[in-house]
């Protein structure tokens, strides 16, 4: 075991922390080797196998990050923006591989993670399924083909809890569609539509948000033309297909080169 690459988790007590701490537990490939959350929560000084109702697995939850990933090969981080950032900074000194399902960044925010990436891997993704990025490359091409005369609507459904909207995937699919129509996103962007709005801009792109219940996550997207529509669809039932990805980008980002990769690159999915 103490060959294997040694795995940070943060928010260890999060829906994505306890999945991605289970993901570990089964994989041959990797080991956890430390568990995070913030200052002051229940599980700071517990075994964190134990914390999450389970037998004892020989780590124990801290408040400690510089410490945690200084021994570290990788970090795997699903927290937020600001909590993400101080990771960063600390994953870049240690030249640690960096993975981020973070979402709802600003654009301040990334200006800081693109200046970590010259010091480490950062690989950033809105989405870590396999089964999403297809569907973000399905739908640059799909817009690419399409003129304006089909409108673009990104539909996405998740759970009450999430705090962000649109998602952080809905942001992805919206940033495919733009590049395929070659077209800046944060210009031709209509988000929650409410009251007398006018009539739709053409080669504009909607986003609509759910939010209910469980949802894990689903994503339409929805080229609607006069007499016809072609919807793209993914569901997501299931949240280890998020670790499991991140988990899978973390070992391929041992031993690259600096930098800011994605999801993409991970699963060799971009154009030659």
């Amino acid at each position: 075991m103490t060959d294997l690459p040694g795995i940070v988790i943060t928010g260890a007590s999060g829906r994505m922390g306890q999945m991605l701490i289970r993901t570990l537990a089964e994989s041959p490939r990797a080991q956890l080797i430390g568990a995070l959350e913030r200052p002051g929560h229940d599980w700071i000084g517990q075994d964190v196998g134990r914390a999450m109702g389970g037998a004892e697995i020989g780590v124990t939850v801290t408040d400690d990050p510089l410490e945690a990933i200084a021994r570290a090969h990788a970090v795997i981080d699903f927290t937020a923006p600001a909590a993400t950032l101080e990771f960063a900074i600390l994953a870049a000194q240690a030249r640690v591989v960096h993975v981020i399902g973070t979402t709802g960044f600003e654009a301040e925010h990334l200006t800081k993670l693109d200046a970590a990436a010259r010091h480490a891997v950062i690989i950033r993704a809105g989405n870590m399924s396999l089964g999403v990025n297809l569907l973000t490359q399905l739908t640059k091409r799909v817009a690419a083909a399409l003129d304006e005369d089909f409108d673009i609507e990104i539909v996405e459904a998740h759970h009450n809890q999430k705090v962000d909207a649109p998602s952080g995937t809905a942001l992805m699919l919206g940033e495919a569609a733009a590049e395929g129509r070659g077209v800046a996103l944060e210009r031709a962007s209509d988000r929650a539509r409410d009251g007398i709005t006018g009539k739709r801009t053409r080669g504009h792109i909607g986003f609509s948000a759910i939010r209910g219940g469980d949802i894990v996550g689903e994503h339409d997207v929805i080229f609607a033309a006069a007499g016809e529509r072609i919807v793209l669809r993914h569901i997501a039932t299931d949240r280890a297909i998020f670790a499991r990805g991140a988990l899978k980008a973390a070992l391929w980002g041992l031993g690259r080169k600096p930098g800011n990769y994605d999801m993409i690159d991970v699963l060799g999915l971009g154009d030659n």
